[in-house]
């Protein structure tokens, strides 16, 4: 139960990494092999997803994660999710995320992030 609950809380610090634009301390919610594909592109590599990532995040955001659910496989697991984010005057998105995930030397990383729109609404200022 114990994995579940880090992997859980892993992909909380997820969204406030990028809500809170902390982009230099990836490594601790990332593996250096991860590999990432949103609206915004798809990376390969820790330096490319954070590069990606600093690009699609310049507005304030907030990224509202809910309905985890996580299956451990002995060092690897995966996990889905719903995403609700707005970027500030931008859009709100509805989105649903799948991750995979690596047990490391330092615990629980994600390995994979993939998401699939599922609605967007443009904000107007």
């Amino acid at each position: 139960m114990n994995d579940r609950q880090d992997i859980t809380d892993l992909i909380s610090r997820l969204g406030r990494w990028l809500d809170d634009k902390q982009f230099d301390d990836a490594r601790s919610v990332l593996t250096e092999d991860v590999t990432v594909s949103t609206p915004g592109g798809r990376a390969e590599g820790l330096e490319r997803v954070v590069a990606q990532a600093g690009r699609n995040h310049q507005v304030p955001t907030q990224h509202l994660i809910t309905n985890v659910l996580v299956d451990v496989d002995g060092d690897t697991a995966t996990a889905t999710a719903n995403l609700l984010v707005t970027f500030a005057g931008e859009s709100q998105q509805g989105e649903r995320y799948l991750f995979g995930a690596a047990r490391t030397r330092d615990g629980w990383r994600l390995s994979r992030v993939e998401v699939t729109p599922i609605w967007r609404t443009e904000l107007r200022q």
